[in-house]
């Protein structure tokens, strides 16, 4: 026998004992299990990192040397060939792009132990294929099952065996297909998705294109508009954590805006009052006749939303530390939580790259917002993923004392039935001893929201570039959120 027919032969036997392991599996672990969540995110990483966004020193490091990947179609590869026909068929036409999808609800994930000792894992699923053509809607091509052996490799996840196989038409039911369509009907240019589960990042998805030309990568960049309030808070959050600074010390210490110098209601503005938006101010003051700040009632006796309170709260706090905003949040947030895409000042070299540029309803867009100096309100730019790293932290109190990390969920000031402001965050009371923490944006071609709750560790991000995003919240979280979403939806609505 020939060394070409003892290979064929030794894979042939190898895909049929897989594949005869496989069909005797009796059931695949739990959905909200560590180790599913883990490999969910694993997958869809390798997929919008590797295939979809062509990440190749990517794709190299998840793959394991030794890797056996199995086709039905194209034959058997190593890893050498797998990467080399990656770039050849996948990643060398820009112009008409081939994409890969996971159809969510056909994750199983079955262990590998070895005397008690988890080594690895195997998972299966259906893909969906897409052809990406510029100012096109993706096209849905084909769908195939597939079958991945994972090891850990010092500590890290890595690919050593991929089955892709039973190549044929596709079932068009699928959640993906439902929000490409949503965005047709709604107009909307691109989505961000981040979906959160029992504290990990399990999706990034993201859709459409940045400028109406350039397909919009899983990494692609938003101006996220009042999402920027959250990071602010959870930084002079964190300095109070650490005695550095005081929720209920009055400003007027480090900073008195001169607008007001003369209201002796200043005295009266705290930390806790800014955070939780009872300042008495404007949301901001060119909003006044006068294009002047001013109280419109006094501190702490009701709500108002201001991003005015925010700045004046900025300025106390760099006077105080003799640092730029942007210098501290990169201090106590970005670095700590490796948020490396994210930033208050515009950067044109890094950031004009992957920006998704914002539209108004008929499509036409905006101007870049450029900020040379940090705004504690608005215009932060951010990924899916860095804001959804963000979130786990906040939910999983990486950043916070346990007393600051209570008062910060703890209700400050309601806003509405069952929806109250805390330090940071909104607060929906969705019963039965559970809540979610939520925030949203909303400026020219800005649509954002975010949401997290602690008691389930779910999470959920939604970036929009156009004027009207809202409109396609609801069914979105209905989808990823469940009951949850349709509170969350009922309270609002009420």
């Amino acid at each position: 026998m020939s060394k070409i027919k003892t290979m064929t032969k030794r894979f042939s036997i190898s895909i049929l004992v897989l594949l005869l392991f496989i069909g005797n599996m009796k059931a695949q672990i739990d959905k909200n299990s560590t180790l599913y969540l883990e490999l969910k995110k694993q997958d869809s990483l390798f997929f919008e990192r590797g295939f979809n966004g062509c990440d190749m020193s990517y794709m190299e490091k998840t793959v394991a040397d030794e890797l056996k990947f199995y086709h039905d179609k194209g034959g058997f590869q190593n890893k050498k060939l797998f990467l080399e026909r990656t770039k050849q068929n996948i990643c060398s036409n820009p112009e008409q792009k081939p994409i890969r999808r996971v159809i969510e609800n056909s994750l199983e994930v079955f262990p590998l132990y070895n005397n008690g000792e988890l080594y690895g894992a195997i998972q299966t699923g259906d893909h969906q294929f897409y052809t990406r053509e510029n100012n096109k809607a993706d096209v849905l091509g084909g769908q195939a099952k597939f079958t991945t052996v994972w090891t850990k490799k010092d500590g890290h996840w890595m690919m050593s065996d991929i089955l892709s196989y039973d190549h044929g038409e596709p079932n068009r039911t699928e959640m993906t297909e439902n929000i490409e369509q949503l965005l047709k009907d709604n107009n909307i240019p691109a989505l961000g998705l981040g979906v959160i589960e029992k504290g990990e990042l399990t999706q990034i998805k993201v859709y459409g294109t940045l400028d109406g030309k350039r397909i919009a990568p899983y990494n692609s960049l938003f101006n996220v508009a009042s999402l920027t309030k959250p990071v602010t808070a959870m930084t002079v959050l964190r300095l109070v954590s650490l005695g550095k600074w005081d929720l209920d010390e009055p400003l007027y210490s480090y900073f008195i805006d001169p607008d007001v110098a003369d209201d002796p209601r200043n005295r009266k503005l705290t930390t806790r009052l800014v955070l939780s938006h009872q300042t008495g101010f404007p949301n901001w003051r060119w909003m006044n006749k006068d294009n002047k700040l001013n109280f419109q009632f006094d501190p702490g006796t009701k709500y108002q939303y201001s991003g005015e309170g925010f700045e004046y709260l900025r300025k106390a706090i760099e006077r105080k530390f003799h640092k730029n905003l942007e210098q501290l949040v990169k201090e106590y947030i970005f670095q700590p939580i490796g948020m490396y895409d994210t930033s208050y000042i515009w950067n044109e070299k890094k950031d004009a790259k992957k920006i998704a540029i914002g539209y108004d309803k008929n499509g036409k867009p905006y101007d870049i917002v450029k900020n040379k100096t940090a705004s504690a309100a608005d215009d932060l730019v951010t990924s899916v993923e860095d804001y959804s790293k963000f979130l786990i932290a906040v939910m999983n109190n990486d950043l916070l004392s346990p007393q600051v990390f209570e008062a910060m969920k703890t209700k400050q000031i309601e806003t509405k039935k069952n929806k109250y402001f805390g330090l940071g965050f909104e607060i929906y009371d969705l019963g039965n001893n559970e809540i979610a923490l939520s925030h949203g944006g909303a400026d020219k071609g800005v649509n954002t929201i975010a949401f997290i709750v602690p008691k389930s560790k779910q999470g959920l991000v939604i970036f929009t570039n156009v004027d009207h995003g809202h409109n396609i919240y609801e069914p979105i979280m209905n989808h990823y959120f469940g009951k949850i979403g349709k509170k969350i939806v009922e309270i609002e609505t009420k």
